[in-house]
């Protein structure tokens, strides 16, 4: 709710030197818009002044090591970064870049920035995605909508029944419209209603709606479409999952993106938005769609984006090439079947909640440390091939 106190910097660079001590790779933190806890409260590494942030970088750099990550909001310049690095002396990885049909020249401009800067000699490097970013999501939690201004009163709501009264209040909804107009091609969602579908009905009468657009149903309904989501959801207890196609969906755009050396192909999300997308299997996607399939990049080049770039940008020691004296970290995979299956979901968190997950197309081995830990029916059952490691000692 406030910036740190001198005390308080202090406090937490002896915390970073502690972990960097301890053998932690590097620091991380956020500037980005959509990054917000309970209630709307930006994360507290949003409220960081410039203070507090070199203090941190320098406190990660002094013992020669460590690589500092920013998932960047709008505010966050890249000349900006290039500063942070240069005073640091150490990597700084910018997420995430992702090209915008609305914004169409914004990704090319900021890794223009990027490539002037390690020109110059400082180590920038843009993660970018091999996956188009799509996003599942309910009204109980629209993570989509969840950068805008406007939509603090609904985050601030606590329960279905609080939620409900502010989607239907009109004046809140006007006010998110006009943001919607106004800040079109800086939001996470910028009105692309075409590109957002009807998943999954929680009525019997509403099945065969499923698959539709909210541009079709608007339209239909002789509705704005912002009015016709939120009242489609208010009909169905907000329990209706909508999937949103957001960035990086242009082919030709991507692939001058993923060709271009100064990006880190990552962003698989994961473990970090369990129920709204899951891009794991990014590297397999990269491997079959854009190496195999469409020729951006080789079949040698899209093995190094994977693992001696990633190493070498991380200081992974012995790690990322098959190499004599190296950790035997390998995968077998047919080139000619390898793809990302499709999403779905797995009933299977502590609680009973739904997360999405995706499966291995024409892959046939993992091996972690020379031990066979995942075959083409999955990981391995047997609880001694679990041979990995904390790592803690990086390369300067």
């Amino acid at each position: 709710q406030r910036a740190a106190t001198e005390a308080e910097i202090a406090k937490m660079a002896d915390l970073v030197r502690e972990a960097m001590k301890a053998g932690a790779v590097g620091f991380a933190s956020s500037t980005a818009e959509a990054h917000n806890g309970e209630g709307g409260l930006p994360m507290p590494s949003r409220l960081a002044d410039d203070r507090e942030l070199r203090t941190l970088v320098k406190a990660m750099g002094e013992g020669g090591k460590g690589v500092y990550m920013l998932t960047r909001g709008r505010l966050t310049s890249i000349p900006y970064l290039e500063e942070i690095a240069a005073e640091s002396g150490r990597p700084v990885v910018i997420a995430a870049l992702f090209h915008s049909n609305t914004n169409p020249e914004g990704a090319f401009k900021t890794l223009e920035q990027v490539n002037e800067a390690r020109a110059r000699g400082h180590k920038l490097t843009a993660q970018t995605s091999a996956c188009p970013l799509s996003m599942d999501f309910t009204f109980r939690s629209p993570y989509v909508f969840e950068s805008m201004q406007a939509w603090k009163p609904a985050m601030a709501a606590h329960g279905k029944e609080a939620l409900k009264k502010v989607y239907s209040d009109p004046a809140w909804r006007e006010a998110v419209r006009r943001e919607l107009q106004a800040a079109r091609g800086r939001l996470v969602f910028n009105s692309e209603w075409d590109k957002l579908f009807v998943v999954e009905t929680t009525k019997p009468e509403h099945r065969s709606l499923e698959g539709a657009t909210l541009a079709e149903l608007a339209r239909k309904a002789g509705k704005d479409p912002l009015d016709c989501i939120l009242d489609f959801a208010l009909e169905e207890d907000l329990e209706t999952m909508f999937v949103a196609q957001l960035l990086h969906n242009d082919e030709k755009a991507v692939a001058r993106i993923l060709a271009d050396p100064g990006t880190h192909i990552s962003l698989s999300d994961a473990g970090a938005h369990l129920t709204f997308f899951c891009d794991a299997a990014f590297g397999l996607h990269l491997l079959g769609h854009w190496s195999r399939d469409l020729g951006v990049l080789d079949l040698p080049q899209a093995v190094h984006r994977l693992t001696g770039q990633p190493a070498q940008l991380f200081g992974l020691k012995g790690r990322g090439l098959l190499r004599e004296g190296y950790a035997a970290d390998l995968m077998l995979f047919d080139p000619k079947t390898v793809a990302r299956g499709a999403n779905r979901r797995a009933q299977d968190l502590p609680s009973g909640a739904a997360r999405l997950t995706t499966s291995a197309i024409g892959l046939h081995g993992v091996w972690i440390n020379g031990t066979k830990v995942a075959d083409d029916k999955g990981l391995s059952a047997d609880p001694k091939a679990r041979p990995g490691a904390v790592l803690r000692d990086f390369a300067a």
